[in-house]
């Protein structure tokens, strides 16, 4: 990796400003902590939230920053004091960069750790390759990534399989795990699922594996309808909030379902204003826009509004998609008189791991050996992006392959 004082370079997928992701030449991470391990990525996944980085939050981002957060590979070199790995370990990295040792960390809420907590923005831990609110920590998108707290934070597993298997322990499998968990979704009981995306997907195979009677998911875009229902999920073929409404109403006795999970966030089409405040962010100076973004309301609330009409009075919603506004109006009146449960938050990567890892070791009960539609090399990062920002090609899940 290093020589001396020679720098070695590598490629990753960086950010150059709204809509603009290239693979460029940068320098190999190095050894900075004594904790610290510097992993050779295998393969790591294209997330929908990184396509908030190149639209709504790029004022947050900077010109040359390396994207991506969910990694994995091998260990190549290890600091002086990493005893829980060695070179030559096959590891998956969760997307948030937690201690494992914190107060918070002890509780569960791994994305809420007290060691890499930011503080001055006022956010929970840092997560890579994830904007200056998330620590602006380089991200997995590359041939390789130092990742701190060697000790407690890769996920070691086991050699023989192929990484598909694994990989989707940095993010996806954790979040919709958490995000069915967060839904409770009562036994015999029904749940809704909005955007049936990566997270939504896997949220859909993950309540069927965890034996919620019926499992339905909204969506319009075909390749994604097709596989929801290639798993038996009953699917509804519209985002239109009064078309979802009566529905899965018709579908559950006029009461609704138990739970909806919003796998949506700020991507949901809806109010005007917030449509256009988020092009604005294209036409505002980054500096004015960053400060806007932290005390207004500029997100695109039809998914939650409808997770929030659709679901039965006393019942849950989840949310696992993500938003970005400070003052997002919700329909307090209508939730309290609902007695709707709201629950949301990034997922507890660690949290979860014990539940899930001891199941894709055995067998592949969720299918994600075959859940990436598209598998490129790195240097296609650029048309890949854009592919699955235009839901093109069949493009729901990706995995570049450095």
């Amino acid at each position: 990796m290093t020589v001396g004082f020679e720098e070695n370079l590598m490629r990753a997928v960086t950010w150059h400003g709204r809509g603009d992701v290239r693979v460029d030449t940068v320098p190999d991470p190095r050894i900075e902590e004594p904790t610290d391990v510097v992993v050779e990525i295998t393969s790591t996944g294209i997330c929908g939230s990184d396509l908030h980085l190149i639209d709504v939050l790029s004022p947050f981002m900077t010109e040359g920053d390396v994207m991506g957060h969910e990694p994995m590979g091998v260990v190549r070199e290890v600091g002086s004091d990493v005893t829980a790995v060695k070179p030559g370990d096959r590891v998956v990295i969760p997307f948030n960069v937690s201690c494992g040792t914190c107060w918070m960390c002890a509780e569960g809420l791994f994305s809420q750790c007290e060691t890499t907590q930011n503080r001055d923005a006022g956010t929970g831990a840092s997560l890579f390759g994830y904007t200056k609110l998330y620590g602006q920590i380089p991200g997995g998108q590359a041939e390789y990534l130092r990742v701190p707290f060697g000790n407690t934070l890769p996920i070691k597993v086991p050699a023989g399989l192929p990484d598909d298997r694994f990989v989707y322990l940095s993010d996806v499998l954790p979040t919709a795990w958490q995000a069915v968990q967060y839904a409770g979704v009562p036994q015999g009981g029904t749940l809704l699922v909005l955007g049936l995306g990566p997270i939504g997907d896997m949220s859909t195979r993950i309540a069927q594996h965890l034996g919620v009677e019926r499992v339905w998911g909204a969506d319009v875009v075909p390749d994604r309808l097709r596989r929801a229902r290639d798993h038996d999920v009953e699917t509804i073929d519209t985002t239109k909030q009064k078309e979802v409404v009566a529905a899965i109403r018709d579908a559950t006795d006029g009461r609704g379902p138990d739970a909806v999970i919003d796998a949506v966030g700020m991507e949901a089409h809806g109010s005007p204003f917030a449509s256009a405040a988020q092009k604005a962010t294209a036409l505002v100076p980054d500096a004015i826009m960053e400060r806007v973004m932290t005390v207004a309301g500029i997100d695109r609330l039809a998914a939650l509004n409808t997770a929030l009409e659709a679901v039965r009075r006393g019942g849950t919603v989840s949310l696992s998609g993500v938003y970005g506004g400070a003052t997002d109006p919700l329909p307090l009146m209508r939730m309290f008189d609902k007695q709707i449960q709201l629950r949301m938050g990034q997922a507890n990567v660690w949290r979860w791991v014990p539940d899930i890892l001891p199941m894709l070791v055995e067998g592949d009960p969720l299918g994600v050996d075959e859940f990436a539609t598209h598998r490129v090399p790195l240097e296609d990062a650029k048309r890949a992006y854009a592919d699955f920002r235009q839901k093109r090609n069949g493009t729901v899940k990706v995995l570049l392959q450095p």
